[in-house]
């Protein structure tokens, strides 16, 4: 059986209500946003590609804001856009782990 998608990204988009630490506190939300836009604008999108899907909590908040890539089951962390254009442009792209981004 193959994928249906070459590599499939959920975002942590959690947001606690307790005050405690989680991903949509930290940017979370609009490093989705560019993603899924940076993915369509390249034309990475679509069957055979990359899908880029909302989550709920990976319960490891304080290792926030989070992304884990699929079928790899690789694990990220992120501060800004430059980090998600790597994490494409190396992983989503070439196939290579972004290593000072997992977690």
């Amino acid at each position: 059986m193959t994928n249906y998608f070459q590599h499939h990204v959920f975002f942590c988009l959690n947001q606690r209500e307790n005050g405690e630490a989680c991903c949509m506190e930290k940017g979370a939300e609009a490093a989705f946003d560019y993603m899924k836009a940076r993915i369509k604008k390249l034309g990475l999108n679509g069957e055979g590609k990359v899908r880029v899907n909302r989550a709920g909590c990976f319960d490891r908040c304080g290792e926030g804001p989070l992304l884990v890539v699929y079928p790899q089951a690789i694990w990220y962390t992120f501060i800004d856009n430059d980090d998600i254009n790597e994490i494409i442009e190396s992983h989503l792209i070439h196939g290579k782990v972004v290593e000072r981004l997992v977690v």
